[in-house]
């Protein structure tokens, strides 16, 4: 494993720019569809696309060659843009509503929906493509 170097005031507001855009992007679509009761598909569908787009980043060498493009869409872009809190809140609520059975198939239905799509992603992408992006990641 390749040692972390001291966070760099660039890295600081790559991520923090991605994350304010990830965030904005998932309450647009939030908003755009409005959720009513019963199955919550708005943050089902962000959390499967944001882990299908993570999954993806070793895969692409544009990204895995420029050293804040990691930082700014993994971290950034795609950590603001899925939300456990809003999965597990959901969940809460789909069984504070009597709702139990929903909950339990949101819940494990969204995870291993996200697992699908990672493993989807994955076929894009080489070992040594991954290796080189934790790498590359990792020496900021």
């Amino acid at each position: 494993m390749t040692p972390r170097h001291p966070l760099h005031l660039t890295v600081l507001l790559a991520v923090a720019v991605g994350g304010a855009l990830g965030a904005c992007a998932r309450y647009g679509l939030t908003t755009w569809f409005e959720q009513g009761p019963g199955f919550p598909w708005t943050t089902f569908a962000v959390n499967v696309s944001g882990s299908f787009l993570l999954a993806l980043l070793p895969g692409i060498p544009a990204v895995r060659r420029q050293p804040l493009l990691p930082p700014l869409l993994g971290t950034g872009v795609l950590g603001g843009y899925t939300t456990l809190s809003a999965w597990s809140e959901e969940t809460r609520a789909l069984v504070a509503d009597g709702s139990a059975g929903l909950a339990a198939l949101y819940a494990v239905g969204t995870l291993a929906a996200c697992l699908g799509a990672v493993a989807l992603a994955d076929r894009w992408s080489t070992p040594d493509a991954r290796h080189e992006f934790e790498d590359e990641e990792g020496d900021l």
